[in-house]
């Protein structure tokens, strides 16, 4: 789901999962613990949750994986093995990385432009604040199924999404809860996806048989997702015509406001759509958008800086801030640019380092073991499955490895039982594959709070889709609804 830039389905489908028959469970669960009660001190107990300053959670991850390490060097685990498993988890999140600094660059460079600010003062018009909300879900399920990745969805119609929702004056985190369980759900069922193709390539089925699978569960869960943000948005007080009238009116008057604008997110979508790189695709938005800037907003940029060449390149490298006579379109017409996504950077290598600690000293496969061992029946297959991938998220701070390690590590249970391996796939793309981005310090939950500007725990509670989403698994499989046996297989099989 991440534009096919972390691990290919073939590499992932061939890595190798590290064993230490030294290591017990509850050596493996020391990190987790510490790591798990760290955070938990920073959210709950420290004013503004800086501990250790802006950095905070980065640092208490690279804590985390000091305490792995440690951990490891005690049950016969060479430093070079761990420093070879953090150097393959770096490598693994270096294209992500780049692909966030060019979102900062986007940020900026279409703020300048005019293209959000366009989106914006159009979207106000036409999105109804009654329905804005489940508009939102649908809206982006249907850029992501076509493009196969929430990433690119958040990073483009995302952002302009957040910015109508702003300036109508609805909750940022139900706005940001609403993008991310449209573009999940889109994401998860598009063929085009690398997860939903990653899913069936581990579990050993074939990709549409996959698809029509997850059906089963996703289509339920979506519908309700969308019934309640209806209740919600009915529920929203919004911003009266009054002020609506105010705001679009500051827009066209700080802004040349033209139709001609969306030519740029137009043909950054077609890009991505013709399955051009998505750093070729975002550079591209990135140079329109700098022409476009150029072209319509000659007055924007003499009020920024000395030059026009030097606004455009500082809205693509550091902060950019655009006043208008509205307070709330001040906080919303500010970039960060590529800077604006340092912290988020810095978050995914401190994730990555403590993720490849834990894999390199065997922690993550002893967990994941431990959980194969309780499941004796079939509701006890599928919850150790939707526990382990939930677990991965938060300790791998990889969706890869949290479909991986389970896919690989629960694929001869469910032959056993007699179960078909797309109940293996589905329960891997049901728990692994959305809640990614519920967990602050995963790659997921970094990308979507870094492009989105929404912090993960004030959307995690709105993104009902994607909490939701192991719950229905949890359900089908208690109640026994459409769980699909080999062929040949006695009903008797599930007692």
């Amino acid at each position: 789901m991440q534009d096919n830039n972390n691990i290919s389905s073939f590499e992932a489908n061939d890595q190798r999962i590290i064993e230490n028959k030294e290591l017990n469970l509850l050596e493996a669960l020391i990190p987790v613990v510490i790591l798990m009660g760290l955070l938990a001190y920073n959210i709950f107990f420290v004013e503004d949750q800086e501990w250790f300053g802006t950095y905070t959670n980065q640092i208490i991850l690279i804590m985390g994986g000091a305490v792995a390490a440690v951990v490891g060097f005690f049950n016969r685990v060479s430093l070079s093995l761990i420093i070879k498993e953090i150097w393959e988890n770096l490598k693994s999140v270096f294209v992500p990385i780049l692909i966030l600094f060019l979102v900062g660059a986007l940020a900026g460079t279409w703020l300048v432009s005019g293209v959000i600010p366009a989106m914006v003062y159009y979207g106000l018009q036409v999105l109804n604040p009654a329905i804005f909300l489940p508009a939102c879900v649908v809206i982006c399920a249907l850029i992501s199924i076509a493009t196969g990745s929430s990433w690119t969805t958040s990073a483009t119609v995302g952002i302009a999404l957040v910015g109508i929702g702003t300036a109508l004056g609805i909750h940022t985190g139900m706005i940001a809860g609403a993008v991310i369980s449209g573009a999940y759900f889109g994401d998860k069922m598009s063929p085009l996806s690398d997860t939903t193709n990653l899913a069936p390539a581990i579990a050993g089925t074939d990709l549409f048989t996959h698809i029509r699978y997850m059906t089963i569960t996703t289509v339920p869960t979506i519908i309700i997702t969308l019934i309640i943000f209806a209740i919600l948005s009915a529920a929203t007080e919004t911003s009266g015509s009054a002020d609506l009238s105010n705001i679009l009116e500051t827009i066209h008057n700080t802004f040349n406001i033209t139709p001609w604008l969306f030519l740029v997110p137009l043909a950054v979508i077609a890009l991505i759509l013709m399955k051009t790189k998505p750093l070729t695709a975002l550079t591209v938005g990135v140079v329109f958008a700098a022409i476009f800037a150029f072209i319509f907003q000659a007055n924007i940029l003499n009020s920024l800086g000395d030059s026009k060449l030097g606004s455009v390149l500082t809205s693509v490298l550091t902060d950019t801030q655009i006043a208008t006579d509205n307070e709330k379109l001040n906080e919303l017409f500010s970039a960060g640019g590529m800077k604006g996504m340092l912290w988020t950077i810095y978050l995914i290598v401190s994730a990555m380092i403590f993720g490849g600690i834990m894999d390199g000293i065997g922690a993550l496969a002893r967990v994941t073991k431990a959980l194969l061992t309780v499941a004796t029946s079939i509701f006890g297959l599928f919850a150790s499955t939707v526990i382990s991938c939930l677990g991965l998220n938060a300790i791998a701070s990889d969706q890869y490895l949290a479909i991986v390690i389970p896919g690989k590590m629960f694929k001869k249970a469910f032959d056993d039982k007699g179960l078909a391996p797309e109940n293996l796939s589905r329960t891997l793309e049901d728990s692994g594959t959305v809640t990614s981005v519920l967990i602050p310090w995963n790659t997921c939950g970094a990308y979507q709070s870094g492009v989105l500007g929404v912090d993960t725990l004030s959307y995690a509670g709105y993104a009902f889709f994607n909490f939701l989403s192991p719950f229905t698994t949890l359900l089908f499989a208690a109640l026994h609804i459409k769980i699909r046996h080999l062929k040949g297989e006695l009903k008797s099989k599930l007692t």
